[in-house]
């Protein structure tokens, strides 16, 4: 009698085939039964022969590592049988599976969650270290900022051609208009925010989207909206003969205008600098950089 008659069927673990297994049509399924009957047979009688057995009645942990291996036994032939389902031979199939588990990342990927962050702590010091080590470099002359790249990516064409308007054209005027006459003078409601004219000046293809540009520039740091006017007053008498906002002082009794403007943050100064302008050290308007008594708020719509 061989090894594998010794080995009852009703002894064997309970290993659940799946559903690849049961899927599987005519000569497949048999191919992936019989794979999934000799790997469970595999590792009952590798259990069964030497030490391992002795270890685990007395040994929990032992028992664990042992029954995680039955799993993984079945987890593997699930992934060989799904192989033949697709039309591999038994042969591909189990080259493709055998390639998967060689790999170092699933190899010695975390298996729980708590491992899985311990590795994230890990790495994220290890990058630090490294960007510290990177400071310490004298000989280190990378002046762009690794958020640089990143953040051209999250920019429309429109909102590229807004920044080349503020940091060759300056700051650019905007207005609200909000309700006036005596009453305002204790109360007053927002009628229209931040009404200006960059999309018609930066030559925009899509006008109409120029307050969803601006709440993406302030999300990413680069532009934000200041209380202060310009200092040309000149500067907003073209805005405020514009149509909205004409329409905006007429659409209630008593109206005002409040003038702002909209500037580049340091930050955006930086990133126009370096990656939308021919000649980054040319002289350029200055823009005032944000203070701490000044809301910045995005536009309302």
């Amino acid at each position: 009698m061989s090894d594998h008659d010794s080995v009852p069927d009703e002894r064997l673990p309970d290993v659940r085939r799946g559903s690849a297994v049961e899927a599987l049509p005519g000569i497949a399924r048999l191919a992936a039964t019989s794979w999934l009957r000799t790997a469970q047979w595999g590792v009952v009688a590798g259990v069964r022969t030497g030490r391992r057995v002795a270890g685990a009645v007395v040994n929990p942990h032992l028992a664990v590592d042992i029954a995680a291996g039955v799993a993984a036994a079945s987890g593997v032939v699930a992934d060989v049988a799904k192989g033949i389902g697709s039309g591999m031979t038994v042969g591909e199939a189990v080259a493709h599976v055998g390639q998967a588990l060689s790999h170092p990342g699933h190899r010695d990927a975390p298996r729980t969650r708590e491992e899985k962050a311990l590795a994230a702590r890990r790495s994220l010091r290890e990058q630090g270290e490294a960007l510290l080590a990177r400071s310490r470099d004298v000989w280190d002359d990378d002046s762009a900022h690794p958020a640089y790249a990143r953040i051209l990516g999250e920019l429309a064409p429109d909102e590229a051609r807004i920044l080349v308007l503020l940091v060759q054209g300056g700051p650019q005027p905007s207005v609200d208009v909000r309700t006036g006459g005596p009453m305002g003078m204790v109360s007053s409601n927002l009628i229209a925010a931040q009404l200006n004219m960059i999309g018609a000046r930066a030559g925009l293809k899509h006008v109409d989207q120029v307050p969803a540009y601006l709440n993406n520039l302030f999300r990413l740091g680069l532009i934000w909206f200041s209380r202060e006017q310009l200092k040309d007053p000149l500067e907003y008498q073209v805005v405020e003969a514009q149509p909205d906002v004409l329409a905006a002082l007429h659409a209630t009794r008593a109206t005002r205008v409040v003038r702002r403007s909209i500037q580049l943050t340091p930050f955006g100064v930086g990133f126009c600098r370096a990656c939308l302008v021919d000649d980054p050290d040319a002289d350029f308007p200055e823009h005032s950089a944000p203070v701490a008594s000044d809301t910045s708020e995005p536009p309302k719509g």
